[in-house]
């Protein structure tokens, strides 16, 4: 629950530090006194948007922080803890600059404005004085019956798998959109690829059928040659290996006198003597192993023929074949896997579809039950009100289309008199009975709610007399359970508060501030008189007042 509220420098607070407690809080005081101040400072810090006009009048930021006791409250206590910023309490920090700039903290560790709204979720609920309003929407009547039967979870999880339906139902649209493209391209692809697939063009094999063509397209010309050098090789007489002996023979029979430097040249003669030898063998090997083969050019040169016709036709080079293969390929292989994707987007459709149905399902089952059980426990608080003739119906039908939260339509009907059939609320109910069946289906929500602290903002307009009376009467027994801030404009409900805020703006010369305090007994009975009797007060209006706080804090509830 909340235990502490700290407010500088917020509209016209400059500053305030308040302390509650479980049960009850009355929270009354005069007209533009700033009551909704106080709530409007914990909405803001529990992540409503700020703006400069919340900083107070030549201050540079507002600062504001609310302390939560959660030790009980295993859902907020399971969030912190999965933000490792669970240090046993709850202290939420919120500042804004006089520029409109706000920063956020929890337990001292930064966090965004969506953080602090889904925090707030576990820890309070605002009754606005507005409610009766939202009671027009259909949207509303679905939301208070999912409250009240207490399956959030359940309706969670139902648009997060009817989101996931929609994603996959897009994503296989998109897939049947393209097919017909896609299909004709997978048509020249399987052509293409079929062609190329004859062809197989090795990944070598371009370069080494221009080298024998190259080489048969010359055979005569080189065996030709070969054979004229190995015969300057032969041992012919103008051959080299001839000269090269003679060479030899002579510088053997020169005198010895330089006998030494000219060993090392015929060393060196007879060494080339070898080489020229080996050499001539391969020249003859090679003219024996060079044939003229006119069927095998014919051949080499028709497949070749037949690479460039196909990179002609392909806009490509003859080298870049190969890789326009493997390219296509990969290309075919892609599309036929999307044909496979295409049948498994379909399944995951329906998949998705069966599964958000089965949910929706159990959920309509459950909205039923809760819708029967809901009627009754209103009607009762309606009759409590003073509506005791009234019937309160909530009926749960079938939508036309399937909807992320599910497939029903709520809707909350009432008969003002007995024998007059149920219609639409706003069709039966006036601006007052509106406002009482607010209430009533507020309360009952409550009561039902795992939320520790329930706020409400001025729900008892258009109620008076002994209604007012019975309406505190709900909101203390609510008290009874839990912490309830009421803020109030009728004595009737605020005796019933087991504690007791006023709210008082002053305004001096040149400055305008807003002051809160918890009232004591006599302060309480003072601020009721204020309320019955107005500005002047009687030792009568006085007694009434003091009269009215005894009876209310006797009475059980």
């Amino acid at each position: 629950m909340l235990s502490q509220l700290a407010i500088s420098n917020y509209a016209i607070v400059e500053h305030l530090e308040l302390d509650f407690r479980q049960g009850m809080t009355a929270i009354t005081g005069e007209t533009g006194a700033g009551k909704s101040i106080l709530l409007d400072a914990l909405s803001l810090c529990l992540g409503e948007r700020a703006d400069a006009d919340s900083v107070r009048h030549g201050a540079k930021r507002a600062e504001l922080s609310a302390r939560f006791e959660v030790a009980d409250l295993p859902e907020a206590r399971a969030w912190l803890e999965s933000r490792d910023i669970d240090n046993g309490e709850c202290l939420v920090r919120r500042s804004v600059s006089a520029g409109g700039r706000s920063k956020a903290w929890i337990n001292g560790v930064s966090v965004t404005l969506a953080d602090l709204k889904a925090l707030s979720e576990h820890l309070i609920d605002i009754h606005g004085q507005h409610a009766h309003q939202t009671l027009m929407r259909e949207e509303t009547h679905l939301r208070l019956l999912d409250d009240f039967a207490g399956h959030s979870d359940s309706v969670a999880q139902l648009m997060d798998l009817y989101r996931q339906w929609q994603q996959v139902s897009r994503r296989l649209k998109k897939a049947r959109d393209s097919g017909d493209e896609q299909q004709a391209r997978r048509q020249l692809l399987r052509y293409q690829v079929e062609e190329l697939d004859s062809l197989a063009l090795g990944n070598e094999e371009l370069e080494e059928l221009e080298q024998e063509q190259t080489r048969l397209a010359n055979a005569e010309e080189l065996i030709s040659e070969a054979q004229f050098a190995a015969d300057c090789c032969d041992h012919d007489e103008e051959g080299a290996l001839t000269r090269l002996a003679r060479a030899s023979q002579r510088l053997e029979q020169l005198p010895g006198s330089d006998s030494g430097r000219l060993a090392d040249i015929l060393a060196m003669l007879g060494e080339a003597r070898i080489q020229l030898e080996e050499a001539g063998r391969e020249l003859h090997h090679y003219v024996e192993g060079t044939e003229l083969d006119p069927e095998r050019l014919q051949q080499v040169e028709s497949r070749l023929a037949e690479v460039h016709r196909i990179a002609r036709k392909h806009h490509v080079l003859p080298e870049e074949v190969t890789a326009l293969h493997r390219r296509l390929r990969d290309e075919l292989s892609e599309l036929e896997g999307g044909e496979e994707s295409l049948e498994m987007l379909v399944r995951e459709t329906e998949q998705a579809r069966d599964a958000w149905r089965a949910l929706a399902r159990e959920v309509s089952q459950r909205r039923t039950e809760a819708a029967t059980r809901m009627g009754a426990e209103v009607q009762a608080q309606l009759a409590f009100l003073g509506m005791d003739k009234a019937g309160f119906t909530v009926e749960v039908a079938r939508r036309d289309s399937a909807q992320p939260d599910g497939a029903d339509r709520v809707s909350f009907l009432m008969s003002a008199n007995p024998g007059q059939p149920a219609r639409a609320l706003t069709k039966v109910a006036s601006g007052g009975e509106l406002s009482r069946v607010s209430l009533a289906i507020q309360v009952v929500a409550a009561q039902h709610s795992t939320i520790p602290t329930l706020v409400f903002d001025e729900v008892d307009v258009g109620i008076s007399g002994a209604t007012a009376e019975i309406v505190g009467q709900l909101l203390r027994q609510l008290g009874g359970h839990g912490q309830i801030l009421c803020v109030t404009h009728l004595p009737q409900v605020a005796a019933q508060g087991h504690q007791h805020l006023h709210i008082e703006k002053q305004a001096g010369e040149e400055t305008t501030h807003t002051s809160m305090a918890l009232l004591d007994e006599s302060g309480r009975v003072r601020e009721l008189a204020r309320m019955l009797g107005g500005v002047h007060l009687s030792e009568r209006t006085l007694a009434h007042a003091r009269e009215m706080l005894d009876t209310s804090q006797r009475a059980p509830h």
